[in-house]
């Protein structure tokens, strides 16, 4: 990373992926350390992430310390252009994957019915949660998991393979490392949504253009996850206008996609 540089977009395109890998490391370590003094930490999986998750948070706030600009990045987003942008890039990501989410789980257990042989891959059982469990995992899908997940997948990953690889092939594959690991709408969802937070900051240069859109995904992700929708939306009589709303959803998620990275390509090529 390039201290000397004020600017808070330049310096964070200048923190490579040795920075960030060491960073990590050194964040796992004092994670370790300190769960030798709070046994909690190593006991309860969600204070575990959240603790080293807050450690890689810390270095990203050395690594960026004293840059300018931050003002005028938050300005942007309520402009009414790029207002509009994130409730729409929000709304058909939210609908595909949410939907399709329904329809897989839905089709499992329809094939299930019919197939007693069959292994479900879809855990359908209720779990009752404490209010402690909940604010913790709230705590890392709404906060944690929006930051991070941008500053180090588009802020880091993206912008180093965008310099070695090209735009659309570093679009590609810090967008499916992005994916790997995604349970809510699965990877092919995810990859996607990685996609479209690559297109928002490359068109803005704006990292907190992309995390507010991670952000109000996260929000209402994690409200539609404790209600019943998906299971209304599974059933049978829902599945002919569910499958129709997820295609109208896909269609005008890979539109936006080709459309936004063949401009792309024209002003980095």
């Amino acid at each position: 990373m390039d201290q000397s540089v004020k600017d808070f977009n330049i310096r964070l395109r200048t923190i490579k992926l040795r920075e960030l890998a060491v960073g990590i490391i050194i964040s796992i370590i004092l994670t370790a350390i300190l769960g030798i003094i709070f046994p909690i930490v190593w006991e309860n999986d969600d204070v575990f992430f959240i603790v080293i998750l807050s450690f890689i948070l810390v270095f990203f706030i050395w690594a960026l310390r004293n840059s300018e600009g931050h003002s005028k990045n938050f300005e942007e987003l309520f402009t009414p252009d790029r207002r509009n942008e994130i409730l729409y890039v929000f709304a058909i990501n939210i609908i595909f994957a949410f939907i399709f989410t329904c329809l897989v789980s839905g089709l499992d257990l329809i094939i299930g019915f019919y197939d007693p042989t069959w292994v479900t891959g879809f855990d359908i059982d209720s779990v009752d949660i404490s209010a402690g469990a909940f604010l913790l995992s709230a705590i890392g899908t709404i906060f944690y998991a929006p930051v991070l997940e941008e500053l180090i997948f588009r802020g880091v990953f993206f912008n180093r393979l965008k310099i070695r690889i090209g735009l659309v092939p570093a679009m590609l594959i810090s967008s499916f490392i992005f994916g790997i690991g995604h349970d809510f709408g699965g990877i092919t969802s995810a990859f996607l949504f990685g996609i479209c937070m690559c297109i928002l900051y490359a068109k803005t240069d704006n990292i907190l253009v992309p995390m507010s859109v991670h952000f109000i995904n996260n929000v209402v992700a994690t409200i539609l996850e404790f209600t019943e929708i998906d299971y209304i939306v599974g059933q049978l009589p829902w599945l002919i206008p569910a499958t129709i709303i997820v295609l109208i959803a896909m269609v005008l998620l890979i539109k936006y996609i080709i459309q936004e990275t063949s401009i792309l390509k024209k002003r980095f090529s």
